[in-house]
Parts: structure tokens; sequence; C-alpha cells
């Protein structure tokens, strides 16, 4: 007897956001567990709306989302249970001690205290933390402040973490030192959905990715994949990147021209039934 096969990390359907014009409109995305998936796009593609739907901060006009199979919009609580979230400007308590903000961020998910501070002494020491896990949060720098809080948001041992531009005002240093942390995940088997307009970063970190355009998923898969639907050949990512967002432009001129082009035809009927009758 065959086994079903697992559940994907995230799968989204249909899902869509208007604020004054569509910010995603029907979107359609299937990420698995053990991936890192990036997602990238223009300013204003709908990278960040598509997060916050995913995390429950915003809620979807119509669409599904799934969690490892738990319904995100019925199941709200259930499926935060498996996942972890960071903004691009996170908010941690500075007057607390990094130790102190991983244990009330742990208690918050009801872990026992005793494996809390296990959990916030390891990740403190990945995150080269250690020798700053008693000062108060307000003293340390905006890279220190942003490394708490992935440590935060990693307290609970999530399934999927979904990371908004995490790489902003880090030193290279501490860049790489997220970067281990993140890939050892994936590698244990979580999954890992970010954001970055840092495209040598995605380049080197993604299994896959995901380009979005208007509200639009336009392309999705392996950089060899995208080169190939982008006719790059072995080109950057960020020269892949720029030819796929070129395309869709040119598709969606195409699109408005049709369009106008069939109004017209519409306008000239009209004009030659009222000149026959």
């Amino acid at each position: 007897m065959t086994q079903d096969p697992p559940p994907p990390a995230l799968e989204i359907r249909g899902l869509a956001k208007r604020f004054e014009r569509p910010a995603v409109d029907g979107l359609d995305l299937r990420v698995p567990g053990g991936e890192f998936y990036t997602l990238l796009g223009p300013n204003g593609a709908g990278k960040t709306t598509t997060l916050r739907m995913v995390t429950g901060l915003l809620k979807p006009d119509r669409g599904s989302i799934s969690i490892y199979g738990i319904d995100a919009l019925a199941d709200p609580i259930g499926a935060k249970r498996l996942m972890a979230w960071l903004s691009d400007e996170p908010m941690i308590y500075e007057k607390l001690t990094p130790m102190e903000y991983l244990g009330f961020v742990a208690g918050l998910w009801s872990v026992d205290g005793r494996l809390a501070a296990a959990r916030a002494r390891d990740l403190l020491g990945l995150l080269g933390l250690a020798p700053h896990a008693d000062e108060r949060c307000e003293r340390l720098s905006r890279g220190m402040r942003q490394k708490v809080a992935l440590a935060g948001a990693l307290v609970h041992e999530p399934r999927i973490i979904i990371l908004d531009e995490p790489f902003t005002g880090l030193d290279a240093g501490s860049a790489r030192m997220v970067k281990e942390v993140l890939r050892a995940r994936v590698h244990a088997g979580g999954c890992v959905i970010m954001t970055t307009h840092i495209l040598e970063v995605a380049e080197r970190m993604a299994d896959r990715i995901g380009v979005m355009a208007d509200g639009k998923l336009i392309a999705d898969g392996t950089l060899d994949e995208l080169r190939h639907q982008s006719g790059s050949g072995h080109a950057s990512l960020e020269d892949t990147f720029l030819a796929l967002v070129a395309q869709d432009l040119v598709a969606q001129d195409r699109v408005a021209q049709d369009r106008v082009g069939q109004d017209r035809v519409g306008q000239d009927r009209v004009a030659q039934d009222a000149a026959a009758t």
C-alpha cells in the first residue's frame, strides 16, 4: 500500500489582496518541506503582502493558505505554531536582555522553561551573541538586535521560517552566521521562505526561486530553470531576473494593446449600427 506524499510546507491557491489596486492577484504557490525558497520581485510586486497574509498579519480578500496541511485561515493558531515570522524591521523588548527576551517568547509558545533556556543559549551561541546574553537589548547594535529577533523567532522550533529582507543592516560576519543558521534548519528538514533584494544571497542560498510582478508569480524554479524560461543562457540571477520582469512588461503591454483594439472594434460596430438605423 502506497503512502500519501507529505503535505507541502506552504501551499497557496488563488490568493488575492487589494488596496487601492490589486497587491496580490490570484497567486498560486507550493513550497515543499526541506527547501530554501526565495521570493524576488521589484518594489510593489506583492512579496511582503503575500508573506503577511501567510503569517496571519493580513486577511486575504480571497484564496486559501495551507501550512503543512493546516488551513491557516480556518485554524490560524494551529498554523502559527508551525511557523516563524521575521519582518524587515523586527520589534523586540529593548529593556530585556537577549536571554530574558527569548525566555519570554518561549513562554508564549508554552515551551518548558529549562528547554527554553537551553535553546536560548544554543541560539545565542550560534549567532555570536553569547557574550551579550545578559546585556539589555537597547545597548546592542541594530544588527545584534536583528539577530536577537531571529533567535526569538526560532526558539519554539518552527518547521517553516518566513523572513522579509533578513540581511538588511547586517555586517558580513553577522550575515554569514544567519545564513549558516538558516541553512542548518533546511538541512534538518525545515523550510525557509525569504524575500531579499540582495540577488547574490538568493543565487547562493535558494533551492528554488519565485519571481513576482504586479501581484502575480511570473516565474518559478531553480536558477537553471529560470534561465531557460528567460532565454538568458548561463546569465547571473540578476540578468535572469531583469529579463523575466522585462518579458512580463512586454506581455502586459500586448494585453493592453489587444484590449484597446477590441474596444475600438466595439466602438466602430456601435457607430456602424447607429448609422444604419
